[in-house]
């Protein structure tokens, strides 16, 4: 049975989907954007500065399906503007390292709210 995701620690969904979901041993996380959790607002600045938020968000999203970056089978990242790809790199690399997860990354026309990137991911319970 699919089991719904909610973590406090992550921010609330803003239409109708769930953070995220898991059946068996897979979680399925709903792409994160750089919402701040606390505030439910926009986290501003450059490609890096929102990274950094998109991945925070997605590491608390996997942890709440007992996942973790380590145990990421897969990720698909969407970027306003393929220029920034390099930049959007260096902190992705952070948290994934030597271990990082098969990956598709695109660059779209717009994003939800305007932000710079969205990240969602595919993950094995750890």
């Amino acid at each position: 049975m699919k089991e719904i995701l909610h973590t406090d620690a992550a921010p609330a969904a803003i239409g109708p989907y769930s953070q995220g979901t898991a059946l068996g041993q897979l979680v399925f996380t709903s792409g994160q954007i750089p919402l701040d959790p606390k505030t439910g607002e926009l986290v501003t600045g450059d490609i890096g500065v929102q990274t950094r938020r998109v991945m925070e968000n997605l590491v608390a999203v996997l942890k709440a399906g007992g996942a973790a970056p380590a145990s990421v089978l897969k990720t698909t990242c969407f970027l306003a503007d393929m220029g920034d790809f390099a930049a959007f790199n260096a902190v992705y690399a952070e948290y994934f390292g030597e271990n990082a997860p098969a990956r598709s990354c695109v660059a779209v026309k717009t994003l939800p709210k305007n932000v710079l990137v969205e990240v969602e991911a595919i993950a094995a319970r750890a």
